[in-house]
């Protein structure tokens, strides 16, 4: 045989699409081709292809050897090409048997000494070749994570010599076991009972994890802003199994480790207010994911919110909205995930006081005009956080709540609004708004006076809504009462501020 056929897979974003290496060996000169859109690394592998063949025992054809990789059309990159590349030149030149070749896909990168590295993208890679019906083939190194695919069949694969025994039936590679996390080996580092005093601000957490909505924490420094937010991880639900492969295979994409111990705990990312838009957002010639990907399914935290560019906070809120970001450049087009929990922390004045009289009320709204409304409106939760009372460092503090006992609550809070909507609180639509969150005539027109009053826009009026209806949920009860409205209404702190500065101005 002259003509060989061997499976591969691209990497496009989160997708991995089908590439179909054809190997031919022609009489002539000897030559080494690759064509099918190869870039530099791909070009690159057939010095290490050669190499490796050689260092394994096999023979290499002095013959003219074609590569070529379909579709034509679509860029290809990276090292992934070596493995099948080295095993079509093989199957070709009838040193490796092609009966079976057409039920595995290969990725892999050979060393000079045949030995396989590893690669990025395996996970879509997995999902791929699952619906494909066929075995993967990948390093050792990447095959545990790929293995979390549950459909797939991944055989790791350690030295190119390995190929042999197992294509000839002498001796298979084994089956590729996960290794799964389960919720009772979650260890929460920062538990929020280190947290003193702040009942309110603890209470708007839990509100905050129960129906996933966004959260603003506003105070003078040192009262325990960033230290509250970077609890919030600590006290939500464990991701699904599908969450977690979803998050996983955005890591394996971005040159990120999946600890496999802690595979199900939920993102935190947590970027420098110096970040660019396309950190945020992602970006590149052929786009990559930012930061609002990378906390898909957790928590992006905004410390500083006013000293973060306006342009650069301006453009989460699409993805704040839709929960998903498109990259468009010259080259490629890309869709990401970023359905993420916001949670930001911000001083309510330049000088950190906005009643200390080192600062105008005018210098406090210049400062905070930083902040766009449309961002501000799609925050659920602003809430003050203030100052420790005299006492509260006393070795009489009574004992607070665990993180665990918080996440035990938001657990039961969560699971009864998947059974009856089947998602989070702060996604329902305005149909399901209608549906899930009725009130009775008299709680209507309070709402409807109370938002004219505020001067609150549509999406502020839906937002108190949902939050009214976590608070409900949060106490078992099917219909929202009188008193969860109220609640409700009084996390918009920054409403107030903005309305006592601009009346102090006038």
């Amino acid at each position: 045989m002259s003509l060989a056929c061997v499976y591969s897979r691209a990497r496009i974003g989160l997708s991995s699409p089908l590439v179909t290496v054809e190997v031919h060996l022609a009489n002539g000169l000897p030559a080494f081709n690759i064509v099918g859109l190869p870039e530099t690394s791909v070009r690159e592998s057939k010095d290490r292809v050669r190499s490796a063949m050689l260092n394994c025992g096999y023979e290499f054809p002095a013959k003219r050897i074609t590569i070529n990789l379909a579709p034509a059309d679509l860029p290809k990159e990276g090292g992934r090409f070596d493995l099948p590349i080295a095993v079509g030149i093989l199957v070709a030149s009838e040193q490796l048997p092609g009966d079976e070749i057409a039920q595995y896909e290969f990725a892999g990168e050979l060393a000079l000494s045949g030995e396989l590295r590893q690669i990025v993208g395996e996970i879509p890679m997995a999902m791929a070749s699952a619906h494909a019906n066929r075995t993967l083939i990948v390093p050792s190194s990447n095959a545990e994570q790929a293995s979390w695919v549950e459909s797939a069949t991944v055989l790791p694969l350690t030295h190119l010599a390995e190929l042999y025994p197992h294509l000839m039936k002498q001796q298979h590679l084994p089956v590729a076991e996960p290794k799964r996390q389960s919720e009772h080996n979650i260890i929460i580092e920062d538990d929020i009972s280190d947290v003193v005093g702040q009942p309110l601000a603890k209470r708007a957490l839990e509100i905050a994890a129960s129906g996933a909505h966004n959260l603003l924490f506003i105070g003078p420094p040192g009262t325990g802003k960033t230290m509250l937010a970077s609890r919030l991880s600590g006290i939500l639900p464990t991701m699904t199994e599908q969450e977690g492969i979803d998050v996983a295979a955005i890591k394996s994409i971005s040159h990120q480790a999946v600890d496999s111990t802690a595979w199900l705990t939920r993102p935190f990312r947590s970027p420098h207010h110096t970040a660019s838009s396309a950190a945020l957002i992602g970006g590149g010639s052929i786009p990559q994911p930012g930061e609002v990907t990378l906390a898909h399914h957790g928590v992006l935290f905004l410390d500083e919110l006013p000293e973060f560019d306006r342009k650069v906070l301006d453009v989460l809120r699409e993805p704040m909205e839709s929960g998903e970001v498109t990259i468009s450049r010259a080259l490629q087009k890309q869709t990401y995930p970023a359905q993420f929990q916001l949670v930001a922390a911000m001083n309510p004045s330049p000088t950190g006081f906005y009643n200390d009289n080192r600062s105008t009320p005018e210098q406090v709204l210049r400062y905070l005009s930083k902040l766009s409304g449309p961002f501000l409106d799609r925050i659920d939760i602003q809430i003050e956080v203030a100052r420790l009372p005299k006492g509260m460092w006393s070795d009489n503090v009574p004992e607070v709540e665990t993180s665990a006992q918080v996440r035990h609550r938001v657990q039961q809070c969560r699971a009864l609004q998947l059974a009856r909507q089947g998602k989070a609180n702060a996604y329902l639509s305005s149909t399901e708004l209608r549906k899930f969150c009725a009130l009775t005539p008299d709680d209507n027109e309070f709402l409807a006076l109370a938002v004219e009053k505020l001067g609150l826009s549509t999406r502020a009026h839906h937002k108190i809504l949902k939050i009214a209806r976590t608070l409900a949920d949060m106490e078992k009860s099917q219909q929202i009462a009188h008193k969860h409205l109220i609640e409700a209404m009084s996390y918009r702190a920054m409403d107030r501020l903005l309305k006592h500065l601009t009346t102090a101005v006038a």
